[in-house]
């Protein structure tokens, strides 16, 4: 081998070598047991980040490591292609965004291969070609069919200049970010599929999942967010039209007695009713519309109402209350009405001063600690007091004796609500999967045919930054359907759809007769271990669930959930921030890979932190893996100048050799452990580098003894590292003599006779304090080991002019010499 390390060399044979021979293809093996691996699969934005590097490393390393166990591995790649940055970026660049896009995922695929990501490229796939949506779209038809997806209108962004609506990032400060215009809350048509029918079937089945992190299923749980109440109804004093009422659901019965005003979303029935006659209720309720609707927003915004001179009847006392309207109640939880509890709800009791309203006091502390309703609302669950027959029940009994009143009234009943609300998957821009729906001219729709899929989206199109071409294109919205004039949704799917299921098209991305080949779906799903980032934590691992229990019901998977194990990997900082081109402080992986190679960067990503924490950047810590490379490849070289070890005899080893030999197993045994349990790469990284300062020490090369026990160490290293610095370690276990790769060869096996110790360091105390440490016999005699303890010199200074009065010896462990 050559004497020094030239990583561009060394990583060029091996990628060649991975390339001509395939080494990451795979094929379903049901003798053998599987492994799928999956990172979540990037946007082709144009190059790879730092996020990107350590997310891939990741899951290659896991995907490697599983390889040489043995196991028949699946490590896909692909891209969440469609999206809105593609539009932007195409008007930006004056081009259309397939063009963008295609041109990206080239360029983005040079990158991950020249990082040595051992992905089977054979099943890559893009979620804007036509051969992808085209089953999505069919499985949309399907779920149509089955009463799981429907219409309805609901409230979009809507920018009066530009005349189109708007994804909430494209809405900044509330106004347009094109035009600059206010934007306007306006309620269109929107496809929508019923998640709330698998709403309690996602939360059980978050029990399945020991294996993801606790924050993430806690996350799901809120998401979903069941709760018990009692939906009551509140009478209207006066008949409004047809209105003589409404409903109100709320979590905390017990604060019923405090109602002192009941609160309307803007777009509630009757407070639209009242709009149409009253001028200023309709500026309200306009002005309402044009507010963000962000849970982040809503909590921090200022609270403003409108009294709608209605009178409701409280459901128990039959007084009447004041009914306002709220900025602050959304028609999307619950009814759109709330029944406000000022001295019990912070944002009641916002409202309540800023509007001055009763304040009445129901619940107090268990403990009977005062509370000070002058400066903030009592929020915690208490007593019951001023609450009628209902005065000193806990929150228990008040529900269950509330909850019967109001049943015998017939005003109210308990019900599970869920915080979910289903799935819009209506987009109005350009660059997505068309929505599979023809639309009727006398009105409603019906699904496209099968034998008419996939409805293509047009790629060589002009981008106005307007309008959505194929909602400009007449030609393109018409369509015949025996014989009848139809006409094409122009709407586009939320890009949600398409990261939904890739991970199951992966197992047959070729596959022409169907959304999945079952055989092969069956035999690598579930994912046994996903890996991505924490921000996706709720929406789109909630949706893949959701889906795949959707395809399960459809006959196409048989397992319950997609993702057996996940790791959410933390950010990449620098400077204590997280890289981002705006803070002008990402670092870029194309320039550390001309300069240190693949493997430099690889290692320090995994060695920097534990994978789901945050990653700190560090030149000096790129160059410190970079000479840790060099000195394994120098120890090698030096290792094989010094001549060819004879066959290592484990009786014929002295002390030293000995200890070199179990500290090596003792690291194969701690490496395993780490990839594969405890998924803590940086400490198995740790104890190599420990091993290698051990093999350092080892002066005499003469012996064949020694570089026997060197030779077992070092191709330990290099098979350990293997899954992290796959191409040095390719390099290195050529020169050291194999005529396989490390991805064909066992993971390193502990010998557990190695793990034996002829002796132990025993500490030495005097009256409980360290004084010395001694090597003693691991079966010594009690006596004997006391025996050596007191001849120490550093202990015996510390028996000067005292008396010993007792030696406790704990075997194996310490002795501690009592004197006075």
């Amino acid at each position: 081998m050559q004497e020094h390390y030239h990583p561009a060399e060394v990583e060029s044979q091996a990628q060649s070598h991975w390339e001509e021979h395939q080494s990451f293809a795979v094929n379903e093996d049901t003798s053998r047991e599987k492994f799928y691996c999956l990172a979540m699969f990037p946007y082709p934005s144009g190059k790879l980040h730092m996020g990107h590097v350590r997310n891939y490393t990741i899951s290659d390393v896991i995907a490697r490591f599983q390889r040489m166990q043995g196991k028949n591995v699946l490590h896909p790649m692909g891209w969440d292609a469609f999206g809105l940055p593609a539009e932007n970026a195409a008007i930006k660049n004056n081009t259309a965004p397939a063009k963008w896009t295609y041109s990206n995922v080239e360029y983005m695929k040079g990158q991950l291969k020249q990082l040595g990501f051992g992905f089977d490229w054979s099943r890559e796939l893009a979620t804007c070609r036509s051969d992808y949506y085209r089953w999505e779209q069919w499985f949309f038809t399907r779920l149509y069919e089955k009463g799981l997806v429907y219409k309805k209108m609901a409230t979009v962004n809507w920018d009066p200049v530009d005349q189109t609506v708007l994804a909430n990032e494209q809405v900044i400060d509330g106004r347009g970010w094109r035009s600059g215009a206010v934007i306007e809350r306006k309620e269109i048509p929107q496809w929508f599929i019923r998640i709330t029918a698998y709403a309690e079937e996602l939360l059980q089945d978050l029990n399945k999942l020991p294996h993801w992190p606790e924050q993430v299923k806690t996350m799901q749980r809120n998401w979903i967010g069941k709760s018990r109440g009692i939906e009551m109804r509140f009478d209207l004093a006066q008949k409004l039209g047809e209105h003589t009422g409404f409903e109100v659901y709320t979590t905390r019965p017990d604060t019923l007695m405090g109602v002192s005003y009941v609160s309307l979303a803007a777009e509630h029935p009757i407070a639209q009713q009242l709009a149409e006659g009253n001028a200023e209720i309709a500026a309200f309720v306009q002005a309402c519309k044009e507010q963000s609707v962000a849970e982040a927003d809503m909590a921090n915004m200022e609270k403003k109402g409108m009294d709608t001179g209605l009178k409701a009847l409280h459901p128990i006392t039959g007084e009447e209350v004041p009914v306002w309207i709220a900025n602050y109640v959304l028609m999307d939880y619950g009814s759109g009405a709330v029944m406000a509890v000022p001295a019990h709800d912070q944002r009641d009791f916002e409202f309540a001063q800023k509007y001055e309203l009763p304040i009445s006091q129901v619940i107090a502390p268990q403990d009977g600690s005062a509370i000070d309703l002058e400066k903030e609302a009592f929020v915690d669950q208490g007593i019951l007091v001023n609450s009628g027959e209902y005065d000193g029940l806990d929150f228990k009994a008040a529900f269950d004796a509330i909850a019967q009143t109001l049943k015998a009234a017939k005003k109210g009943k308990v019900q599970t609500n869920y915080r979910l609300r289903d799935w819009g998957v209506s987009r109005q821009r350009y660059w997505g999967a068309p929505i599979p729906m023809f639309n009727l001219p006398g009105g409603g729709e019906i699904p496209v045919p099968a034998d008419k899929l996939p409805v293509l989206l047009p790629e060589d199109v002009v981008m106005d930054g307007v309008q959505s071409p194929i909602k400009a294109d007449p030609e393109w919205r018409k369509a015949e359907i025996d014989g009848k004039q139809v006409e094409r949704e122009t709407d586009t799917f939320d890009t949600f759809m398409e990261s939904s299921w890739y991970y199951a098209r992966y197992t047959c991305p070729n596959f022409a007769d169907g959304m999945l080949d079952s055989d092969a779906a069956n035999y690598w799903l579930p994912v046994d271990q996903y890996v991505g980032g924490i921000e996706h934590a709720i929406l789109h691992l909630l949706y893949a669930r959701f889906f795949h229990k959707l395809m399960r019901d459809e006959g196409l998977v048989e397992c319950d959930e997609p993702f057996e194990r996940l790791l959410c990997q933390g950010m990449v900082l620098k400077d204590g921030a997280k890289m981002s081109k705006s803070k002008g402080n990402t670092v870029d992986p194309a320039e550390l890979i001309e300069q240190y190679g693949a493997d430099t960067v690889r290692l320090f990503s995994m060695f920097a932190a534990p994978p789901e924490q945050s990653m700190e950047w560090s030149d000096s810590g790129v160059e410190g893996a970079h000479r840790f490379l060099r000195r394994l490849w120098k120890s090698v070289h030096g290792h094989l100048a010094a001549g060819t070890p004879g066959k290592l005899n484990a009786d014929a080893l002295n002390d030293a050799q000995r200890d070199l030999r179990r500290k090596t197993h003792e690291t194969i045994a701690k490496v395993t452990d780490d990839y594969g349990r405890r998924q803590t790469f940086n400490t198995a990284i740790a104890a190599v580098m420990e091993l290698m300062n051990e093999v350092g020490k080892l002066a005499d090369r003469a012996s064949p003894e020694t570089l026997a026990v060197e030779r077992e160490a070092l191709e330990a290293v290099v098979l350990m590292l293997a899954p992290i610095v796959p191409h040095i370690a390719q390099a290195l276990w050529s020169a050291l003599g194999s005529g396989s790769i490390p991805l064909d060869t066992p993971f390193p096996a502990v010998d557990e006779a190695a793990l034996k110790r002829s002796s132990i360091e025993v500490v030495v105390q005097v009256n409980g304090k360290v004084r010395d440490k001694v090597q003693a016999p691991i079966d010594a005699e009690k006596a004997d080991v006391e025996a050596l303890a007191l001849a120490q010199k550093n202990v015996q200074r510390f028996l000067e002019g005292v008396t010993v009065r007792k030696v406790i010896v704990v075997p194996n462990k310490l002795v501690n010499i009592v004197a006075n």
